[in-house]
């Protein structure tokens, strides 16, 4: 492979492939195979990608613009080596809609470049350091209330849409549900796009859907581009956000690792610093910032071809969109009833994911280190706690991944000093493994005899 990742071999004859076979990152199928899977990777994450855009009120085709360029760049930065694609992240939904009250787009913009370049500086890091250390500051425990309470937090956004046309919003939500449980394969793996095409139409049906600026838009012409705003007061809403990105990178190359046989271990840092590049690329033309998307995992899983072949169609087929102004018009028609519905879903997932963090770790909660830690991080994240600090606002998603932080660490540096958590930090199956632990714990806890 070259060092831009543009050139494959060819799996065996391109036309198939063979069972327990996988088509690896530096392979590819005959080219209109790949054009395919290619197009049906922008498919995967059409339904997750517009909906960030339409809910903060941002351009769709020029998200959908720096989503293709992002990709690219992605593939670009790591070399080839890890099959991505870039599409909006939930992670920056509440910060923007947050920042945008008080400083307007402009202003969430600059707090979607600054997330990006911090993002970018923590992968150079990593890239020369190792990963090592992210797991040492953000472990299980901590990652887990984060991304839990990013998606907690935006329950009333979601309640608030859904009350605007909660006929439309119960019916896209029902389709969501009944669609990922009835089909197998890609049609349940699109159960979000499938719901709102069809609570489109259900809100079609009820007069809810406004198409006056489609006929007054051009089929062919440029995204609508914007400049970005700085602000002190955007830092705390924003930073959050690159303690999720960095989670959610270093997830998808081990999802990857284990799903090709590869130790992409290496290349982790250069994914992170490629999607911060990506991020700061959107956030200075007007686009939301960028994440690797679990929808296209689920693309690979499917259909075994792991080849960064098919991201690179799929980059180039998303810019190729973008520069329909009618098309981006069509998708910003998209009503809150919709949105209410597709929203209760997807708030909810990102909800979950951190529990599902927790649950996959084998996280302890009888350990009070632990138990704290996410307790008081998910009620300060969910209740949307404020701190104003002169120009600087910490609302809840800030506050609350503060204290995860905070309380964690803390409590650990005690504990250690003062030997008093008995408790595991994750939980052992195995009943010697306890037994141990446990013998362990009361050696520290009594006291030595004087002699």
């Amino acid at each position: 492979m070259s060092m831009l990742g543009t050139k494959w071999k060819l799996h065996g004859t391109g036309k198939s492939i063979r069972p327990g076979e996988v088509v690896r990152p530096d392979e590819r199928l005959i080219w209109p195979l790949t054009v395919g899977i290619g197009m049906q990777h922008v498919v995967a994450m059409f339904g997750a990608t517009f909906l960030v855009p339409i809910i903060t009120g941002m351009p769709p085709a020029t998200t959908l613009f720096f989503s293709g360029i992002g990709t690219l760049l992605f593939l670009v930065i790591t070399q080839g080596r890890v099959p991505s694609y870039l599409g909006s992240s939930f992670a920056f939904i509440a910060p923007i809609m947050a920042s945008q009250q008080q400083f307007g787009i402009p202003g969430a913009l600059g707090g979607v470049v600054l997330a990006g370049a911090a993002l970018a500086v923590v992968g150079a890091v990593v890239q020369k350091f190792g990963a090592g250390w992210i797991n040492r500051v953000m472990p299980p425990i901590v990652t887990g209330a984060i991304v839990a309470l990013i998606g907690l937090n935006l329950a009333p956004a979601a309640k608030s849409s859904f009350d605007q046309a909660p006929v439309t919003a119960f019916i896209t939500l029902a389709v969501i549900i009944v669609v990922s449980v009835l089909f197998r394969g890609m049609l349940g793996r699109l159960s979000i796009l499938v719901g709102v095409l069809v609570g489109y139409l259900v809100a079609m049906i009820r007069g809810e859907v406004n198409f006056s600026k489609i006929d007054g838009a051009a089929w062919v012409g440029l995204p609508h581009f914007q400049t970005p705003e700085f602000h002190l007061g955007v830092v705390g809403l924003f930073v959050p956000v690159v303690l999720v990105l960095v989670a959610e990178n270093i997830g998808h190359v081990k999802s990857v690792s284990a799903m090709t046989g590869q130790n992409l271990d290496g290349v982790s840092g250069r994914a992170l610093l490629a999607d911060g590049a990506a991020t700061v690329l959107a956030g200075l033309g007007g686009g939301s910032g960028t994440t690797t998307y679990a929808e296209n995992i689920g693309v690979m899983a499917a259909t075994k071809v792991y080849s960064t072949a098919a991201y690179w169609v799929a980059g180039v087929f998303a810019v190729i969109l973008s520069f329909s102004p009618k098309f981006g018009e069509l998708i910003a028609t998209v009503p809150a009833g919709v949105l209410g519905g597709a929203a209760t879903m997807l708030y909810g997932m990102i909800g979950v994911l951190g529990v599902k963090i927790w649950v996959q770790n084998k996280v302890n909660f009888s350990n009070s280190i632990n138990l704290t830690t996410a307790a008081v991080a998910l009620i300060v994240g969910i209740a949307d706690y404020t701190w104003t600090i002169g120009d600087l606002k910490f609302t809840g998603i800030a506050l609350g991944s503060a204290a995860a932080l905070v309380i964690y660490h803390g409590m650990k540096a005690i504990a250690k000093v003062r030997g008093t958590v008995a408790e595991p930090e994750t939980e052992d199956p195995s009943p010697a493994a306890a037994s141990t632990a446990a013998v362990k714990a009361a050696t520290k806890r009594t006291p030595k005899k004087r002699r």
